[in-house]
């Protein structure tokens, strides 16, 4: 595991038990790789509540709430869906922080509109959303998912510090 990401999960530790917050991780593409770091830091379980890896579309629904027709009508690589399944993430736990995830690794799944690296993020405070972002990286499956799980706790950090 790059030592980076888990200097970062453990900076994202203290920020939460500094704020005596709990955090839940909805992943899809990413496939746990966030709850992974996170868990190596020792004492995480003061600050990490659960984790959902939610891959196919029926778990998104099933274990997370999200909406058939919000995966029809978006997709589930869409602003929408992350939004969802962030919000299902603090519904079903009993955490007040989430983060969300779900994209396109690759190397195939891609299209013009939403090419493979695409990925989406949603971070809920309480039930109510903070932030959704769409970003685009760059690199092989493994680049992309790690790209993303940094991405996605670093934007976390930052709405935790402001």
């Amino acid at each position: 595991m790059p030592t980076h990401l888990l200097a970062l999960a453990n900076e994202l530790g203290l920020a939460l038990k500094t704020k005596q917050l709990l955090l839940a991780t909805a992943e899809s593409c990413t496939g746990g790789l966030i709850a992974e770091l996170i868990t190596a830091i020792p004492g995480s379980s003061t600050w990490f509540e659960r984790g959902f890896v939610t891959y196919t579309n029926l778990a998104k629904q099933e274990m997370l709430g999200v909406q058939k027709t919000t995966l029809e009508q978006y997709g589930a690589v869409s602003e929408q869906t992350v939004i969802e399944m962030a919000l299902g993430a603090i519904k079903h736990s009993h955490a007040q922080l989430s983060i969300a995830v779900t994209g396109i690794a690759g190397p195939d799944g891609g299209s013009e509109l939403k090419p493979v690296g695409t990925v989406c993020f949603a971070w809920v405070k309480a039930n109510k959303i903070c932030l959704a972002k769409t970003h685009q990286f760059s690199g092989d499956r493994i680049a992309i998912r790690q790209q993303a799980a940094e991405f996605a706790m670093t934007e976390l950090i930052k709405l935790i510090s402001h």
